[in-house]
């Protein structure tokens, strides 16, 4: 792999860098098409998808993160290497997510799959070659568990899975955004939920007037309108990391040593080990989905998973 020269050393420039830095916008050039899949009874979810030109060499995936859509600079940088490389590239929205409330009788939670499986069989359909998934912080918990919940039966459906600052232990990680260090973050991810919340129609600012952190939001709930009563038990049950022994396809897990909002510890480094379906590439510096690097690897992270699936995919 290209090794990774961070242009900044600091976790919270990289953070906060990575989501400002304006991107090439090469993706552009490919129309946009927004495609509506319906999912479980009174849902549906949005996927946009783009096609490169001639047939394509197969599909990647790409799941977003915490609040986040297919606009995220990430996604639209990777989806322009995917085209570049001739593969469709398909951005998954989540329940609610990238103006769909009113297509979703429920929200999203950092566990559900079952909206990515659908999806996942439906384009099955149309594919001409192997399918790469991609999850992104929240996005990167969902496609591993998702891998995990398959296990022998991911073969036929996915060829490879990547994860980048995925949060696999969900408990640990929403203790972690509540550290001082991490106050600014915190408050956008709330400020985010409560305006979603809000235009599901279904919730009144009284309903989480008193919530102020993110945990506080998924206890009040999260949690509960999913059946798991508390964060303790939705984190304890819908975390990745009770899944990854169970992956049996090459899944490759990028990550940051000093990522300030997913930390990933020795722990999990070790069960990740345990199963030689994985690949795990530590840096020593990255932030939480930051990843940008020194010329001429300045986007350094669309490179590498590129990089990954290409080498998968010839294997």
């Amino acid at each position: 792999m290209i090794p990774f020269e961070p242009l900044f050393r600091n976790p919270h420039l990289q953070t906060i860098a990575g989501h400002l830095w304006v991107r090439e916008g090469e993706e552009a050039r490919y129309p946009l098409h927004r495609r509506i899949f319906p999912t479980d009874p009174d849902t549906s979810v949005l996927v946009q998808s783009q096609f490169p030109e001639g047939i394509a060499s197969g599909a990647v995936v790409m799941v977003h993160g915490l609040e986040g859509s297919g606009d995220a600079g990430y996604i639209r940088s990777l989806s322009g290497a995917a085209l570049r490389a001739g593969f469709t590239a398909h951005r998954f929205h989540m329940r609610t997510c990238g103006c769909t409330e009113h297509l979703c009788r429920t929200l999203y939670h950092a566990g559900l799959t079952i909206d990515l499986l659908c999806v996942l069989k439906s384009l099955q359909q149309e594919l001409a070659g192997p399918l790469f998934l991609v999850g992104f912080s929240l996005g990167g918990n969902v496609v591993l568990k998702l891998a995990g919940e398959l296990g022998e039966d991911a073969v036929r459906l996915i060829r490879g899975v990547c994860a980048v600052s995925a949060p696999v232990d969900l408990a640990r990680c929403a203790h972690r955004i509540a550290k001082r260090d991490n106050r600014l973050y915190e408050r956008r991810f709330v400020r985010r939920m409560r305006r979603r919340l809000s235009a599901t129609g279904r919730y009144h600012k009284s309903d989480f007037a008193r919530l102020r952190s993110v945990m506080e939001i998924d206890d009040h709930i999260t949690a509960p309108s999913f059946g798991f009563g508390t964060a303790t038990n939705y984190y304890r049950t819908q975390s990745a990391a009770r899944y990854l022994d169970a992956i049996r396809v090459p899944a490759l897990l990028i990550h940051a040593k000093d990522d300030t909002l997913a930390p990933f510890e020795a722990g999990e480094a070790e069960t990740v080990r345990r199963n030689p379906q994985i690949e795990l590439h530590l840096t020593e510096h990255g932030g939480h989905l930051g990843f940008l690097g020194r010329k001429p690897h300045r986007f350094w992270l669309d490179e590498t998973i590129m990089e990954w699936i290409l080498r998968v995919r010839s294997q």
